[in-house]
């Protein structure tokens, strides 16, 4: 990171990806991200939570908090379509060296030329866009753009190739589509576009090949970029060059986050959806029997010990603890797989906790379901609401002692059917009644991992002997 800010070329330092940073120099990415986090805690970075277009990539809103990202649907011009924003794919979070650590073009986007303002803000960290050759790349589908100062007027003049043209402007997201066919004419053409406030939309235009004369006039406080593009197959392969990146979704299932910024995140009012998170919850069997069984002071130590361990595996696989109710954790995580690898590190650690003190004090129930929710704000605190939420909570009560409890959808999951294949875990399913569920649910049974002194020998085991 330190040889990042003091070497990197400008635009390496805007909008860091943390997930392609952790992919080229080779870092584990919980570390990267924690980093980043870190770091912008202590102000060296500034996030940004960005809206995108699942569509195009391109950047539909900025903000500095997540409390500012609307609800509502966000329009993207460029591909003539409306989205409710999610938290899922629809809003990354980068990281930008702060002005005080050191100054970049990107820190006053006027300075940037039309390409590198394309690729350093409008097109989200998801394009993995190309490190070599960026120009030309771009030059295959731009045939003219220009830098208009606000308040002024300006002119394009070019000839229309027999393709679909956008005149796009990446400030104001402004968009004009003209779909050239027909017979070539030498007629020269004219037409006008005002960038003004208003984004109103512009109805497709049909014209003849032949030469044009584009009047173009920005009435903003800002300068505009007017580009003209043609819709082809390298536009389209540009676009569809995708790489991961930190999504809303990651970051709010993210213990470091929750740790540095608890409070920060949502607004009071705030409800932003999530299409797949996965909740597992956790309860202490027996523990009121506890606390009259080995006196108060002992029962908080065993139980503050308990809390400290689940708390490092949850951290350890991806997730967050969102609350604590009693004895019982309630954690999200960004994926099946990793939900059911901490709920099996989980009950390992407690066996073993056990083991040391010589007692079965601690007998774990944990319940894991996956689905849509939302992101709410509840009693100053970062929390989650829905269906799916109410589900993992009561099949976490329908388990006993050291038994895990996943529903269907969580084992729908490839990575975590192969996950419990790989330890030669057979999950047993049994159709269930949840109260409030309509319907009866599948749940699985995650059973414990035989001994080896009690798997059947091999064949080839029993003839050598």
């Amino acid at each position: 990171m330190e040889r990042l800010v003091l070497n990197a070329p400008d635009r390496k330092l805007n909008r860091i990806n943390a997930l392609a940073f952790a992919d080229a120099y080779g870092l584990d990415p919980e570390d990267a991200v924690a980093g980043f986090l870190h770091a912008s805690r202590l102000g060296l970075f500034e996030m940004s939570w960005n809206v995108l277009c699942p569509g195009c990539g391109g950047v539909l809103g900025v903000n500095t908090t997540l409390k500012t990202v609307q609800s509502s649907n966000y329009t993207c011009s460029l591909c003539a379509a409306g989205y409710e924003p999610n938290l899922d794919e629809m809003v990354e979070v980068t990281f930008t060296v702060s002005p005080r650590l050191r100054a970049i073009e990107a820190h006053d986007p006027d300075r940037l030329s039309p390409e590198e303002y394309f690729r350093q803000v409008y097109w989200g960290s998801g394009i993995d866009l190309p490190e070599e050759n960026y120009e030309a790349t771009v030059d295959e589908f731009i045939l003219e753009a220009m830098e208009l100062p606000p308040g002024e007027k300006g002119v394009i003049s070019l000839h229309l190739p027999a393709e679909y043209i956008i005149v796009f402007e990446p400030v104001t997201h402004a968009v004009q589509f003209i779909d050239v066919t027909g017979e070539p004419t030498r007629e020269r053409r004219s037409l006008s576009i005002i960038y003004d406030r208003s984004h109103s939309p512009s109805q497709e235009m049909k014209l003849q090949p032949g030469p044009i004369r584009i009047q173009v006039e920005n009435q903003l406080d800002v300068r505009t970029l007017p580009s003209v593009c043609i819709a082809n197959d390298a536009l389209h392969h540009l676009l569809g060059q995708r790489r991961p990146f930190l999504t809303a979704k990651a970051l709010l299932s993210n213990q470091t986050f929750r740790d540095l910024y608890r409070t920060e995140t949502i607004g009071v009012d705030q409800r932003l959806k999530i299409t797949s998170l996965t909740f597992l919850f956790t309860d202490l069997r027996g523990s009121t029997e506890l606390y009259d069984r080995v006196g108060d002071l002992a029962a908080f130590d065993l139980v503050k010990a308990h809390f400290a361990v689940l708390n490092d595996i949850v951290g350890a696989e991806a997730g967050a603890v969102v609350k604590t109710i009693g004895d019982a954790v309630m954690a999200t995580f960004p994926s099946p797989d990793r939900a059911v690898s901490a709920a099996i590190r989980m009950r390992d650690a407690m066996i073993e906790l056990n083991s040391e003190r010589g007692g079965e004090d601690l007998l774990l129930k944990i319940g894991i379901h996956e689905g849509p929710c939302i992101a709410v704000s509840l009693n100053e605190r970062q929390d989650y609401f829905g269906q799916t939420v109410n589900i993992a909570s009561r099949v976490q009560h329908l388990a006993n002692s050291q038994e895990i409890f996943a529903t269907e959808q969580v084992l729908d999951d490839a990575r975590a059917s192969s996950l419990l294949a790989k330890r030669g875990l057979k999950p047993e399913a049994q159709n269930v009644a949840l109260r409030g569920i309509a319907n009866e649910m599948k749940v699985f049974t995650i059973p414990m991992a035989e001994p080896a002194s009690a798997r059947p020998l091999h064949s080839a085991a029993v003839v050598s002997r």
